[in-house]
């Protein structure tokens, strides 16, 4: 069942991807991702006023128990992981093409895996790090075709912060093995939403605003509505998936990157990008040596 979640979660990220990319291209940063996670955060608030009236023993399948101060400060760092990610990887998508984007984004399950290698003394079996050493060969090999399109990985500012954004990505999905260990997974997603718009709205009053006649002018687009809704379902799914006692955090979070498929074929099918082909191969390769991240023996 956590496996078929899983994959649910990696086609819905897939196109959260996509309205990602059509509600960025000449499109503030900030205010968007304030927007949708303010769409986000309110469209989740019924749930937890219901919660308010009920209790576990209702069956209310988006109960939230009430949490402590401690419990609050937990979330809170979630959030903070997340955030960072999130502008990282919203600044780095707007500047760059998603055939790029994506495969580079699919890389996170390896970092989450030598994460939990090192945090949780999880021991890698042979195919693991067959499946580390492919995922790195081919994550460098991207590199050359960035080339192609004036893209150098050494200077350019947005493929580093799409690293960034992979390496916070991993860094919460490490966290999320802990927090859901003793935490209602509903609360996780909702107070995370919240404590984020909140940390989005003091970027966007003050770093956005007082510069905002200067930069990108903000548009609206229902297509960030998009990013909200589909983002609220992967997320949903990925919650409900590791809160099963069998899961594997390294094989949830493999599955849900491979979502990265779906955003690719949109650049390749839409967008009409360049050197569709060797990127194909290379993404491939990519989602190849994750896959071997899975395996267990």
């Amino acid at each position: 069942m956590w496996v078929l979640l899983a994959l649910c979660s990696a086609l819905f990220l897939g196109i959260y991807d996509i309205f990602k990319k059509k509600s960025l291209n000449e499109n503030a940063v900030v205010p968007v991702l304030f927007i949708s996670l303010l769409i986000s955060t309110v469209l989740m608030s019924p749930a937890w006023i219901v919660s308010q009236f009920t209790t576990e023993n209702d069956g209310f399948q988006f109960y939230m128990p009430q949490q402590d101060l401690h419990t609050h400060l937990l979330i809170m760092l979630k959030a903070v992981f997340v955030t960072g990610s999130w502008l990282c990887g919203y600044f780095a998508i707007k500047h760059l093409p998603i055939t790029i984007f994506a495969p580079i984004r699919a890389t996170q399950p390896l970092w989450t895996v030598i994460g939990a290698m090192i945090i949780y003394s999880e021991d890698l079996s042979p195919y693991q790090w067959l499946g580390v050493c492919i995922t790195l060969t081919f994550f460098f090999l991207f590199s050359t075709t960035g080339h192609k399109e004036g893209i150098y990985w050494k200077s350019n500012k947005w493929i580093w912060l799409i690293i960034g954004a992979t390496l916070l990505g991993a860094a919460s999905g490490i966290y999320d093995k802990h927090l859901l260990r003793h935490i209602n997974k509903n609360s996780i997603q909702f107070f995370c939403s919240f404590y984020q718009t909140i940390l989005m709205l003091v970027m966007l009053l003050c770093l956005w605003w007082p510069t905002h006649k200067k930069t990108t002018p903000f548009q609206w687009r229902w297509s960030i509505v998009g990013i909200s809704g589909f983002l609220m379902i992967a997320d949903y799914m990925y919650y409900w998936a590791l809160s099963d006692t069998d899961s594997l955090i390294s094989v949830v979070s493999t599955i849900r990157r491979s979502g990265a498929i779906v955003s690719f074929l949109y650049g390749a099918t839409l967008l009409r990008e360049k050197n569709l082909r060797t990127k194909g191969i290379y993404l491939a390769g990519v989602l190849t040596g994750v896959a071997l991240l899975v395996l267990k023996q």
